[in-house]
């Protein structure tokens, strides 16, 4: 019976292991005929061990019901107390080949390799999901990430199936009809043979298999290379995939990154497979990626799940350099995986997509999910301390990925966009197919920058909870700002008083709008900031701290500014802008420090206020003869 203390690593085992072993390649031989509950598995991985490891023992990670034959370097070992997570092999040589061979059980949980049997058709659909720790339960592994290696997978299934795996297919062939005693009718079988993968980390491998159906295009890469698409899904979903919009999204992210990273797209294809019963939203294999199969839309669907299908589908992609070519050490810098493809994803999507407004999208949804888990008693630093893999569970939230993308835009715009940019290209020019810390990106980053970042990653990252930005105006007898400063506090829980990098906007009523006539960028630091540039200015009607949301904060509206904010939200056109104006009255709500009324009030004006701006909208569209809505019925 497999034990949790047998399933679980800590930090300090991995450790140990990295440093005793050089792991060069897996050959990795699967049956997938054999029936409903097993598969047959057969791992060759060849290594190296230190001369301090030599003679000692390791172990290596199979997760199966029944323990499985093994040799080291020609010779059987004993498997007797094998406890269902672990292969103890030993003693090691300088040069070392472990054959693994057994039988895998197939997952109906969504971990390893998962079983799916279309309710439709009966036909069987196979997919792995291998993050955090599961790549062991399809073949024998040292799972961590930073023991990279080549991959070479050989699958036997049924015939008329797809089989897709992280590199290209290098052969296939027909072997006629199998049978053996878990499936003695046979089943008409072709092997799948497929090139190596580069050196990557175990949990990147994918295996898809079944009778998905697909359509299939390209790109030409950076270098000039023709990179193969796919977009898979089950044979009974087809006509409903979208594949023109995925592989439109696709080109625009690939053209996005490939600019901005500096680094042509590292591997040899590019699919992307939408699989049943997925307990994730997506994972970002190697060229697989796997994706949840409700973004395959059965019917019309808001607008709002296509732009979030659209995000998905570039955070996915970005994690082809960020997170695949180079990885974590360890799992307590996941918070950067995740939060770099969080921000570099809706980056994508403002700047090269139709959704422009993406910023506004992530204000509203993800960094809003940051703020209330940041204010909550579990609330963590986005640096987590993470011992084991039990600890990698539970900080797959709002803070590592919402907080994080929100904190790396704020970096960017702390060391300058270019700069960033700029850091990052020399990043993965110096780590590809590496694994690195956050140490190794900051090194870069002030080397492109000239800003110091260790005060900046200490209070940003090794410690929880959110500020509270608000100004301070005096202005003289004309109108005129006669003093503008700052005052940023923290709560008592969670004291650090952080460095900001923000922009400022003054907005004014002009012709029925709330435009704005005014914007700066200042450097924001300690209890109080004073703001000299803006003195002699005529006060605004709004001042809104943190315009173009560049930094995590929660910000405070001045009582002219909310009185303003109450009467015409609605009029605020710029919907980043809005959304800011309108989070930050909840937020002064929500803290008791103005009164409920007025944010019942702001909201009966905005949504009064919407209504008459549509109802105007829709008349003037119809009345052109410009629309195909229709007539207004009742209207």
């Amino acid at each position: 019976m497999t034990t949790a203390a047998a399933m679980n690593i800590t930090r300090e085992e991995a450790a140990a292991r990295a440093a005793a072993l050089t792991v060069d390649a897996y050959e990795v031989s699967l049956d997938l005929t054999r029936g409903a509950e097993h598969f047959h598995t057969a791992t060759t991985v060849t290594f190296a061990a230190t001369q301090d490891a030599v003679g000692t023992h390791t172990w290596i990670d199979f997760v199966a019901g029944q323990a499985p034959t093994v040799t080291l370097n020609g010779e059987a070992l004993d498997v007797a107390d094998f406890d269902g997570a672990r292969l103890r092999i030993g003693p090691l040589a300088a040069q070392n080949t472990l054959v693994v061979d057994g039988l895998g059980d197939y997952s109906n949980t969504g971990e390893g390799l998962h079983r799916f049997v279309d309710p439709v058709d009966q036909e069987v659909y196979l997919y792995t999901q291998f993050e955090v720790p599961d790549s062991r339960r399809m073949f024998a592994v040292f799972e961590q990430p930073d023991l990279k290696a080549a991959f070479r997978f050989t699958v036997t299934a049924p015939a008329h199936w797809a089989v897709v795996s992280n590199q290209p297919e290098a052969s296939r062939r027909t072997l006629g009809v199998v049978a053996n005693e878990e499936n003695l009718q046979g089943v008409d079988a072709a092997v799948w043979e497929f090139t190596p993968t580069p050196r990557i980390s175990s949990y990147i491998t994918a295996l898809v298999a079944g009778p998905y159906a697909s359509v299939h295009s390209e790109l030409t890469s950076a270098d000039g290379r023709t990179i193969p698409l796919g977009v898979y899904c089950r044979a009974s979903l087809v006509e409903h995939l979208d594949a023109e919009n995925v592989f439109e999204l696709t080109r625009q992210g690939f053209e996005f990154f490939e600019a901005q990273y500096g680094h042509a797209y590292p591997f040899e294809k590019y699919d992307q497979l939408f699989v049943p019963e997925f307990n994730a939203g997506a994972m970002e294999n190697a060229g697989c990626v796997t994706f949840l199969e409700s973004y395959v839309f059965r019917g019309t669907v808001p607008e709002a799940l296509i732009e979030r299908r659209a995000i998905t589908i570039l955070h996915e992609l970005a994690h082809m350099w960020f997170g695949d070519l180079v990885t974590m050490r360890w799992w307590n810098d996941l918070w950067l995986n995740e939060s770099f493809a969080e921000f570099m994803s809706t980056l994508a999507a403002a700047e090269n997509t139709q959704y422009t407004g993406a910023w506004t999208t992530f204000s509203s949804m993800e960094k809003n999910w940051a703020y209330r888990q940041d204010q909550l008693s579990s609330t963590h630093p986005i640096k987590a301390r993470i011992r084991d893999l039990d600890d990698v569970l539970v900080n797959f939230d709002g803070i590592t990925y919402a907080k994080g993308g929100s904190v790396l835009k704020q970096l960017a715009a702390w060391v300058g966009i270019e700069a960033f940019f700029a850091g990052v290209s020399q990043y993965f020019q110096k780590h590809s197919w590496g694994n690195t810390e956050l140490s190794d990106l900051l090194t870069e980053l002030e080397a492109t920058s000239g800003r110091d970042l260790g005060t900046w990653s200490k209070k940003w990252l090794e410690t929880a909870g959110v500020n509270t930005l608000e100004p301070v105006v005096a202005e003289d007898d004309n109108g005129r700002i006669s003093r503008f400063a700052i005052t940023q506090t923290a709560p008592a829980d969670y004291p650090t008083i952080r460095p900001h990098r923000l922009g400022i906007g003054f907005y004014s009523l002009q012709d029925g709008a709330l435009t704005r006539t005014h914007h700066i960028e200042v450097d924001v630091d300690g209890d109080r900031t004073e703001v000299p540039e803006l003195q002699g200015l005529d006060r605004p009607d709004l001042i809104l701290l943190n315009d173009d949301d560049l930094a995590y904060a929660k910000i405070r509206l001045d009582e002219k500014s909310l009185g303003t904010a109450i009467a015409h939200l609605a009029d605020i056109h710029d919907p980043l802008a809005r959304s800011l104006v309108w989070g930050a009255a909840w937020d002064q709500t929500r803290d008791a420090e103005t009164a409920a009324s007025d944010y019942i009030d702001l909201v009966q004006e905005a949504l009064t206020a919407s209504a008459a701006h549509e109802y105007s909208r829709r008349t003037r569209v119809v009345r052109s003869g410009l629309g195909d809505e229709g007539p207004l019925i009742g209207a």
